[in-house]
């Protein structure tokens, strides 16, 4: 009896692939091209993937004895804001995304963890938690800018790129305030 009961999958949902055409026998071989939207929380906190973005699939799927390895590269573009100063970063990430999926009632039923493989329903991969997976552990949890952003000032919060060189919020402590006073009559 298998560990894993999953719910069904919706065959037409854009991460679900169909491996119906895929002959069941070590090296048999589909490439899948597609585009698809992104899903919803698909990031960390400061960074990450629009919801509903186009993220470009590139796959590969390939038999092998207890199911289907899928490997390829995953792209798409990523919003977020500077962790230093708070800027909007538009960039795009490329990420490398392998995962098995094993048949059901196969012998990795036995002898792997219930998360340590993909399993297939059917003829269906959910290929969602490993896009997940490959996507979030790839994005900065503290993304910049640029490398040498300086960040705000502390004091006033713009940006130390737009303020002059002489920028300072020199304070004086009230106790020494009259011996400032001094140094200003004999200049």
């Amino acid at each position: 009896m298998p560990k894993h009961v999953p719910s069904s999958l919706n065959p037409r949902s854009p991460l679900v692939l169909d491996t119906r055409d895929l002959p069941r026998r070590p090296g048999a071989l589909r490439t899948v091209k597609r585009v698809v939207p992104a899903p919803e929380d698909l990031g960390v906190e400061l960074i990450g993937v629009p919801a509903g973005a186009d993220l470009d699939l590139d796959l590969r799927l390939e038999s092998v004895s207890e199911g289907v390895l899928v490997s390829g590269t995953v792209s798409g573009p990523i919003k977020g804001e500077c962790g230093r100063c708070l800027r909007e970063i538009d960039d795009s990430v490329a990420v490398n995304i392998q995962e098995l999926y094993a048949y059901e009632n196969s012998t990795t039923d036995t002898t792997t963890d219930e998360d340590e493989v993909g399993r297939m329903q059917g003829d269906l991969i959910d290929l969602e938690p490993a896009l997940r997976d490959a996507v979030v552990l790839t994005l900065p949890t503290n993304p910049l800018c640029r490398e040498d952003c300086p960040g705000l000032c502390p004091e006033c919060g713009v940006r130390w790129d737009e303020l002059p060189a002489d920028h300072s919020h020199q304070q004086v402590d009230p106790r020494w305030a009259a011996l400032s006073q001094l140094t200003r009559k004999e200049e």
